[in-house]
């Protein structure tokens, strides 16, 4: 199993720069947070979720606004519709399926495991 916690809490999950666009993490995930390089991402993709929503930067964004892509050459991860797979699956999907290990922790976004079930909670209320 791997391990991304950190001092109590856990670190979404980033795709790095090794990535070999094989796409197999894309339909693993179950907040459709990962996307192919280039395309586009909204909050209601794959989600439950109407209205608006809080973004981890504070922003607040209509869940069907498109927004623009956080990577173009390789796959790239929504941090703030990344749960880390908690309560869907025991570790993170695309971490497990990645052939070349580039699913590895986000230094920059450290939530606990109750503030990523609330996220999930709120993604598919």
């Amino acid at each position: 199993m791997i391990k991304f916690a950190y001092k109590n809490n856990i670190m979404a999950i980033k795709i790095t720069d090794e990535c070999i666009n094989c796409g197999a993490c894309e339909p693993e995930c179950p907040n459709n947070a990962i996307y192919e390089g280039g395309v586009e991402w909204a909050v209601s993709d794959g989600t439950t979720i109407k209205g608006t929503y809080t973004l981890l930067d504070g922003s607040t964004v209509d869940v069907e606004q498109r927004n623009a892509p956080i990577a173009t050459d390789i796959y790239y991860i929504v941090p703030s519709k990344c749960t880390e797979c908690q309560g869907f699956h025991e570790e993170p999907q695309c971490a497990a399926v990645c052939p070349v290990d580039c699913c590895v922790p986000d230094e920059e976004y450290v939530e606990t495991v109750e503030q990523l079930m609330a996220k999930k909670e709120v993604l598919h209320s």
